[in-house]
């Protein structure tokens, strides 16, 4: 199965627009978040060549304007596309969702998306003292669990920690997304890391609000399994 980086902090070539931020296509149909810009993601979608309309279904990991940009522009243009949201997003978002009529999802638990493609239901997060609902995305394929997260406020051993325990005799392939170390000293993300080991998790990749700091550990302890995460790449999980 392929993921298709469609935006992040970083792009493999000037043809990619870049920002703050994070979108990815898996398997061609499932999209996992928008990006902080509409135009932005079309752009990149256009010079990738994907079709909006293979698209079937939308999971947002966060209410966060980084990461739901560029989803109004994708509902004008497919109406009754599914959007998987949590039970506690914002009533403006789930609002706008229903007013471009939007398909509402609410996944409060571990939940299929497609085929091998699952939500990790919503778990609880703060973002500035206050209450951030989240979502990961977990996609299993031959080579094991390839989990993605969006901002991992509610920690990203604690979303690892669920998927394990939803699936506790399947072994991870690869988690990559942000992370939301950027605060964090050494010593914190080094511990974190060291946690990633015990868990089994083969290859990483940290990027958009992990922080250039937790990328640098994170390459120094995996290396050659490190993955260096920009928009237009394309990962086989």
């Amino acid at each position: 199965m392929k993921v298709q980086v469609l935006f992040n902090n970083e792009a493999i070539s000037g043809d990619l627009s870049a920002g703050w931020g994070f979108s990815c296509l898996v398997n061609k149909h499932i999209l996992f978040d928008t990006g902080e810009n509409e135009e932005y993601l079309s752009k990149n979608m256009e010079n990738m060549g994907i079709d909006i309309r293979d698209i079937e279904a939308v999971v947002i990991s966060h209410d966060h304007w980084d990461h739901t940009g560029g989803l109004w522009k994708l509902l004008n243009a497919r109406r009754g596309l599914k959007v998987y949201a949590c039970p506690n997003f914002s009533r403006k978002f789930n609002k706008k969702v229903k007013e471009l009529k939007g398909r509402l999802i609410k996944a409060d638990k571990f939940t299929k998306v497609a085929k091998g493609i699952y939500t990790t239901g919503e778990i609880q997060g703060e973002y500035k003292g206050q209450g951030m609902p989240e979502q990961a995305l977990v996609v299993k394929t031959k080579n094991g669990i390839t989990a993605i997260t969006g901002c991992a406020h509610p920690g990203i051993i604690n979303i690892v920690g669920k998927i394990k325990n939803e699936s506790p005799s399947e072994q991870f392939y690869l988690v990559f997304g942000g992370f939301h170390l950027m605060n964090k000293d050494k010593h914190t993300i080094s511990t974190i890391v060291d946690t990633f080991k015990e868990l089994g998790i083969k290859k990483v990749g940290p990027t958009h609000c992990s922080g250039k700091e937790a990328e640098k550990i994170f390459e120094e302890k995996y290396k050659d399994n490190f993955i260096s995460v920009k928009a237009g790449q394309i990962l086989d999980i």
